[in-house]
């Protein structure tokens, strides 16, 4: 079964997630619907210029999602979680899980033929041990989306190497994250996420009903912040915030560093490699489009500090 129709709506469409999906997809000859809510912000004029056409709709708003899904063969559906970037001082897991069952409603009320959305790895362990909070958001929109019986494809990536290329982890001159020095985390770049949902909404046929874990590379902060070093001519040794620092600003966050210091993601880096054999690894990513990103970081960083 090949889409004849070859429209795809993206929700989230201005994030991280959904530009690489619209990238990905226009690429392929997809017509994108990319969804905003704010149709004269920077990222959405720049989807309009590459080709994508904008729509005005909102998570919080299942009629306006499902008028801007009707006659679409697929849809793309990302939601933010608790702190990341651009999300109200007030947005709850409650609100994250609200948001993506607001999708799938609509998703199913305008009849589309694919749905992909992106999970986390490691949702589904939920039943068997004490996750943290954003996987089990993760799995209960995971779970709205089965009952609804949508024809579906749920990604589950790991961390994001774009993590490193902001001050999440860049401070004061040092790599600093809650992980420890020697413990390894998986890995995979964004772009990669993009392309394999474009390959699933190109091959229904061989990709709903499927459930993937993506991982490309599985390094320690320090083997990190080496790798950084190495591309940017710079020093950046690795500082591990004390899980109890976290703890004070928030018990959510200290116990997924605590969860990724004991357990981890678990998934498999062979696989990834099968269903994308061109997924980048951190070296790669740094040669292609880290480094750029995060020397682009450190010098407006750079350049605030001296302008105060």
């Amino acid at each position: 079964m090949t889409p004849t129709n070859k429209t795809v709506v993206v929700v989230g469409a201005t994030g991280l997630q959904g530009r690489a999906v619209t990238r990905h997809l226009l690429r392929d000859g997809w017509r994108v619907r990319a969804l905003t809510r704010d149709l004269n912000g920077t990222q959405a004029q720049a989807l309009a210029c590459a080709g994508a056409e904008v729509v005005r709709a909102q998570m919080e708003d299942v009629d306006s999602l499902t008028g801007a899904a009707e006659d679409a063969w697929g849809l793309f559906s990302v939601q933010p979680t608790v702190g990341s970037p651009g999300t109200a001082p007030d947005f709850t897991a409650e609100d994250e899980v609200r948001w993506g069952m607001n999708v799938a409603k609509a998703a199913h009320a305008a009849g589309v033929g694919h749905l992909v959305f992106t999970s986390v790895a490691g949702t589904d362990r939920h039943l068997s041990e004490k996750v943290p909070v954003n996987l089990v958001s993760k799995w209960r929109i995971e779970q709205h989306i089965a009952k609804l019986g949508l024809p579906a494809t749920i990604l589950r990536p790991v961390s994001f190497m774009e993590n490193f290329t902001g001050g999440y982890a860049l401070q004061n001159g040092t790599l600093s994250t809650g992980i420890a020095p020697d413990t390894a985390q998986q890995l995979v770049a964004v772009d990669d996420v993009g392309a394999v949902a474009a390959l699933a909404f190109s091959h229904p046929q061989k990709w709903i009903g499927r459930v993937v874990s993506l991982a490309a590379d599985e390094l320690t902060p320090v083997q990190v912040a080496a790798a950084i070093e190495k591309a940017l001519g710079i020093s950046l040794p690795y500082v591990q915030i004390p899980i109890e620092a976290i703890r004070a600003l928030s018990e959510d966050f200290a116990y997924a560093n605590e969860w990724l210091n004991q357990r981890g993601y678990r998934a498999d880096i062979a696989t990834t490699r099968r269903i994308h054999p061109a997924a980048m690894d951190f070296s790669t990513w740094l040669e292609r489009t880290g480094a750029a990103q995060i020397s682009a970081f450190l010098d407006s960083a750079r350049t605030a500090g001296q302008g105060a």
